[in-house]
């Protein structure tokens, strides 16, 4: 039906009861207006609704704590409150609308440009990011995409941007495993490749892509590739030698050997 965001001190119901009213046929404003309306602690809360046709609506009360301020336009809202300055909000509106690219992406970069504008007056300590897909399924577990937040972190904007580049490094890694199913091990180095690109310390993209190789007929291309993950972590050998029993490695056993062995 749309979203809700309750901030500053909240009302957890509205939640909730905002949903039910968009589902009542409610336009995002007369379900903000209901829902302030009936609210006695109406003047310290902060409230924004987005209905899944775009359509937006949001409330700062007059006794939120400054600096306080909102902003609803088609397809997005901003919502801001004890913040340093007053050009806040303003400036993650900005910095949505003239970004491009995944939703993800765009929103962390309001949220930067947020903290560049003052941030909260308090300081920095949580940065959260949630999209689920715009049409539900009949698999509703599959129709979140990212659920993502840091707690208690100095830098949490810094931290919950590189969550997600490690959520997109391992999109990279999964659509290698696609393309090896599908027997196209060029597009399979390239999307391995792209994700150790954007995380080149990582072992296990290292180890994983060593393996596809060597069951590919890439040992020698593979081997450089075990010794260095080896050197720098043993577990990653133990667990080698346990892939056969799980049929997860197609080698004899010269050629097992051969890697087991390397130094």
């Amino acid at each position: 039906m749309g979203v809700v965001a309750t901030q500053s001190f909240v009302n957890p119901s509205f939640g909730i009861l905002g949903l039910r009213l968009l589902k009542s046929g409610k336009s995002p404003q007369e379900a903000v207006d209901e829902l302030i309306a009936s609210d006695e602690g109406r003047d310290v809360r902060q409230l924004a609704i987005l209905d899944s046709k775009g359509r937006s609506a949001s409330y700062t009360g007059k006794n939120c704590i400054p600096d306080a301020g909102n902003i609803a336009k088609e397809n997005y809202s901003v919502q801001a409150n004890m913040m340093l300055t007053d050009k806040v909000w303003s400036a993650m509106s900005k910095a949505f609308e003239e970004s491009s690219g995944p939703l993800a992406e765009r929103m962390i970069t309001a949220l930067e440009a947020g903290q560049s504008s003052g941030g909260d007056i308090r300081g920095k300590q949580s940065a959260s990011l949630l999209i689920v897909k715009g049409e539900i399924s009949d698999k509703p577990w599959e129709d979140k995409m990212f659920d993502l937040r840091v707690d208690d972190n100095p830098e949490p904007i810094a931290e919950l941007k590189r969550l997600l580049k490690v959520y997109r490094a391992y999109e990279h890694m999964n659509n290698g495993d696609i393309a090896v199913e599908k027997k196209d091990m060029q597009l399979a180095m390239k999307e391995y490749s792209a994700a150790e690109e954007m995380f080149p310390d990582n072992l296990e993209m290292k180890f994983w892509h060593a393996v596809t190789l060597v069951n590919n007929n890439g040992l020698d291309e593979a081997l450089p590739m075990f010794k260095d993950v080896f050197s720098k972590d043993e577990n990653w050998r133990t667990l080698f030698s346990r892939l056969p029993k799980v049929g997860l490695i197609n080698l004899n056993e010269e050629d097992f050997n051969k890697i087991m062995n390397i130094d």
